[in-house]
């Protein structure tokens, strides 16, 4: 053959190479026989996979590393906040869904807030503080999916608090935006501000004080939480605020077990939890982007965004209108994520214009670290934790180490409201778990980022059902989310392009550019079990500081 010729034929060969190596999203999956951990944080997910190397349960894993990043995203989550877990059990195949979100204290009602001239929630301090749901919600997970003694899931997130770990870039920058609110609490200023400044990136910060409670709860399990030492300076340190929390307020909570809500989206099953979470938002947003079928153009396409930001709209109105605890009030869930109530809503959508005025409908009537497992069993954990603010109320429990959540700031005082203020009552929530699956795939899966989150959940599903990605390229396509100012204002990454940028903007949608890959999008995480194959697939944001990490294999080590 001649030189040339040769030549032709290696440049095709290398050319035909280099288009199959081409993709678009920057990260491969982590894919293995045995298990995987994938979180936020590096340390927290090797420490997951450690224990499952030990032969801990997808459910013991997930707590050994939620642990260790309440140490570590201090200002996300902690011992001091809610939970809500879903477990896919491989054997039976099927999903047992936990909300382990605490109650308002008895003696934090309305007149209470307006004895003290409060009008409205406010957003900080001792009376947004509610039962902090964490530590009885990995209780009753391990009570009945545990393998390992209670006892062995804490040594890591213990040396990390004792020890001390280098800061990492995205939490250094979350925990410089919360200086000035740290400083309004002694506790919180002397624990998370060494030297009067949030710790630089790199800097090996340490929290002896969580070291002592972490050492309690794994020596006595919940109840040092809840009726020992803990608990005992939970209630003085709420007393000393002014506070209502009662020892009965933490003594009689328990987490509920509820049954997860569930749709069609194309050939996909999704799953979320039940309010008082928003998890049906995501998935009233799904059914009315089913109405019409997917943009040939592509997710990242005018047309295909139009439609998810109109969705996302119509599903918030109906979130915010009628989201609540049901014990206490008659959410109408069947009808919002009805496929005939879908059909009603999507009527509202003008493909060429944005609605700036979205109104609630008429159903018929019947800051946060998420993290997902999956064991070489097939086994897969879908956990989300949160503080919900930056630190939370800002108060942090004397001696103890620990942010306490505000998560009553997300009551309303209007006594008419669904969500109003009441002893006893969960307050709307935003952290949301979830799941899908399709024949022999499935996916745990969650992205992290208070209103942002049934919005995201609706765009990786679609990623996936329309697009074909894989959960990797799933979790890095740019996204698009809510912005605070509502209306037409939609935050969004810059790898959409200047084109659809500009054709979104001719529809009447107010654009707030962001990074390529910002954090107000969301992190998220992502595992994958095909029980045909037995192998398993994990994912993790890069808009994190985090890993899919696999569990290693038993080595010989002789």
């Amino acid at each position: 053959m001649p030189f040339w010729l040769q030549l032709s034929c290696a440049l095709a060969l290398l050319a035909c190479t280099a288009w199959t190596q081409d993709r678009s999203h920057a990260r491969s999956m982590v894919i293995t026989r045995y298990g995987i951990v994938a979180t936020s944080h590096v340390q927290a997910s090797q420490a997951g996979a450690e224990i499952l190397a030990r032969g801990g349960s997808a459910v013991d894993a997930a707590i050994a590393a939620n642990a260790v990043l309440g140490v570590t995203e201090p200002m996300m989550n902690g011992i001091g906040g809610d939970l809500f877990a879903l477990y896919w059990e491989a054997k039976t195949g099927k999903l047992y869904g936990l909300n382990a979100s605490g109650w308002a204290p008895e003696g934090l009602t309305r007149e209470h807030l307006m004895a003290k001239d409060v009008t409205s929630m406010p957003e900080d301090g001792i009376d947004t503080v509610t039962v902090p749901g964490a530590v009885a919600g990995w209780n009753a997970l391990h009570e009945r999916f545990g393998r390992l003694p209670w006892k062995n899931l804490f040594p890591p997130a213990i040396f990390y608090a004792e020890q001390g770990y280098p800061v990492p870039e995205l939490i250094h920058a979350f925990w410089e935006d919360s200086e000035a609110d740290l400083k309004k609490d002694e506790e919180s200023r002397r624990v998370f501000l060494p030297g009067g400044k949030a710790p630089a990136v790199g800097e090996i910060f340490r929290n002896p004080d969580l070291a002592k409670s972490l050492r309690a709860i794994a020596g006595d399990g919940a109840r040092a939480f809840y009726r020992g030492e803990i608990a005992t300076a939970i209630l003085r340190t709420s007393q000393a605020q002014g506070g209502t929390m009662a020892a009965s307020d933490l003594a009689q909570f328990v987490p509920e077990w509820v049954e997860p809500i569930s749709i069609k989206y194309r050939d996909w099953t999704v799953y979320e939890l039940p309010p008082n979470g928003q998890g049906m938002a995501a998935l009233e947003m799904l059914n009315i982007m089913e109405t019409s079928p997917a943009s040939p153009g592509g997710p990242l396409s005018a047309g295909e965004l139009h439609k998810k930001i109109e969705a996302m709209k119509l599903a918030y109105a109906d979130l915010d209108r009628y989201n609540a605890d049901t014990r206490f009030a008659n959410v109408p869930v069947k009808g919002l994520i009805s496929k005939e109530y879908a059909q009603e809503r999507s009527k509202l959508i003008d493909p060429h214009k944005a609605n700036c005025t979205v109104a609630a409908g008429s159903p018929p009537v019947s800051d946060t670290t998420y993290l997902s497992v999956v064991d070489r069993e097939g086994n897969i954990v879908s956990l989300i934790q949160s503080n919900y603010a930056a630190f939370g109320s800002g108060i942090t429990v004397r001696g103890m180490g620990f942010a306490l959540q505000n998560r009553g700031a997300l009551f309303v005082l209007d006594p008419k409201h669904p969500n109003a203020l009441a002893p006893r009552k969960r307050p709307f929530h935003t952290i949301i778990p979830a799941f899908m699956e399709r024949e022999d795939q499935h996916v745990g899966f969650g992205i992290m980022g208070g209103p942002n989150q049934p919005l995201a959940h609706a765009q990786f599903v679609s990623n996936i059902a329309d697009y074909g990605m894989n959960i990797q390229a799933a979790l890095e396509a740019a996204r698009f989310t809510v912005s605070p100012l509502r209306g037409c204002n939609i935050l969004i990454e810059s790898r959409v392009k200047g084109d659809t940028q500009e054709t979104l903007s001719s529809m009447g949608h107010k654009l707030e550019i962001r990074r390529e890959y910002s954090t107000e999008m969301g992190r998220g995480q992502a595992v994958l079990h095909d029980s045909r194959s037995k192998i398993n697939y994990g994912a993790s944001d890069p808009r994190a500081d985090g890993v899919a990490e696999p569990e290693l294999p038993p080595f010989d080590h002789n």
